[in-house]
């Protein structure tokens, strides 16, 4: 295999989860009966540019279906981000009704709408019919199509080259990362702003954060990384801001090469300190397998005394990080028997693999279950807040990465 921006034979090994299906493939109760596709679900990293990827498996149509179930609006966090982001670049950008800002991924609308509310142009480019829906019922327009440089050059013969370009953890998610820059660089006006955020590499190691591994994410990135892309398509990186988002995450500043905006010090310091952590040599990559084994093996072992104890445990968010830990550690609904989540699309449904149910939050409420499992662990602060009354009467959170975790 070639690494997947500058070509280069990959020989490094990063991490090896073994087989899953795809980590939103939600299943109905007639799909049980149904064979179920599983991929191998491994990462190498390419030793010239240090972007790690994903095997070469599974096409991106078979991952991001009509279906597709991932709806941005059911995390409260999250839409707070989303609306303190539109007024910071509002005010930074000094956008307004001749503007146009394009937003690449825009989900169920949950951050465009703020833009339409504020009567600033805009366009989302979304490929997933469920999603695009939601985001018309806002009244956001939406374009259904993967972007990329045919598209990012149609809008701009169209007229809508932007002011702004966003993409919110979409960037992780393109097979073909070269190809999707070339289309913000063709969709760009000059003196255009690019912003996009992922999940910063550096802190998925540091904090062993191996459940944010799944097919969808076709590449896990770094700064390094991404300067290197954006400057082989005539982009450069002018900023960059550390998020606590998803774990630890990165917004890039982008902009044309021949742009005059100064490159901050931020820039500077980041790349150094992602050198000074070794990400542009081998030894944080081969030791990472073992790290994750070991979040593996508690997150099991604590699953299996809880049951010997005769607790009753549920678990909460069908997140897809979920699904990557269950399916790794090959848990099933006799070790859990069932997974609330806030998202409509997702009740009733059941986790891909695992077959565990998904059920509505209420449901955690009438078992009163002795733990809660918390899956995605990025917003375990706002899931302990709604289940608040249940701490009151002894029930205990739990969370598996960095660590094992029960409070």
């Amino acid at each position: 295999m070639n690494c997947r921006h500058c070509g280069s034979t990959l020989r490094c090994d990063f991490l090896d989860l073994g087989f899953a299906p795809p980590s939103n493939a939600y299943l109905t109760v007639e799909d049980l009966a149904k064979p179920e596709i599983y991929f191998p679900l491994r990462l190498k990293v390419c030793e010239e540019c240090w972007l790690v990827q994903t095997e070469d498996y599974a096409a991106a149509d078979a991952l991001f279906s009509a279906e597709y179930a991932y709806f941005s609006s059911a995390s409260s966090s999250w839409l707070a981000h989303a609306k303190h982001y539109t007024e910071m670049m509002t005010t930074r950008l000094g956008l307004g009704l001749n503007s146009m800002v394009i937003e690449v991924a825009s989900n169920d609308g949950y951050l465009l709408n703020n833009f339409v509310a504020a009567g600033i142009p805009c366009l989302g480019v979304e490929p997933t019919d469920s999603t695009a829906d939601a985001a018309e019922k806002l009244g956001v327009p939406v374009l259904r199509a993967f972007f990329g440089e045919a598209v990012g050059t149609a809008l701009t013969a169209q007229g809508k080259s932007a002011d702004l370009i966003l993409g919110n953890n979409v960037y992780a998610h393109v097979p073909d990362i070269n190809d999707f820059t070339r289309g913000l660089k063709a969709a760009l006006k000059a003196g255009g702003t690019v912003t996009l955020e992922f999940p910063h590499l550096m802190r998925l190691i540091e904090h062993n954060q191996f459940d944010t591994v799944y097919h969808e994410h076709f590449s896990y990135l770094s700064l390094f990384t991404v300067a290197k892309i954006f400057d082989s398509v005539g982009l450069k990186v002018f900023d960059v801001e550390e998020l606590p988002t998803h774990g630890g995450s990165l917004r890039v500043y982008g902009c044309h090469a021949n742009d005059a905006r100064r490159t901050t010090d931020a820039v500077a310091t980041l790349l150094d300190e992602e050198e000074t952590q070794g990400l542009r040599t081998t030894a944080p990559y081969s030791a990472f397998q073992r790290q994750a084994e070991q979040v593996k093996n508690d997150a099991l072992a604590f699953l299996l005394q809880a049951k010997r104890d005769g607790k009753t445990i549920a678990a909460y968010g069908a997140a897809a990080k979920g699904n990557t830990l269950l399916n790794f550690a090959g848990v099933k609904p006799d070790l859990l028997p069932f997974v609330c989540d806030a998202a409509a699309a997702k009740q009733n449904k059941y986790m891909p693999g695992s077959h565990i149910p998904i059920l509505h939050p209420d449901e955690i409420m009438r078992n009163r279950p002795d733990y809660v499992l918390i899956l995605p662990w990025n917003i375990a602060t706002e899931v302990r807040q709604q289940l608040a009354s249940l701490a009151g009467q002894g029930t205990k959170f739990v969370t598996a990465v960095p660590r094992l975790q029960i409070t």
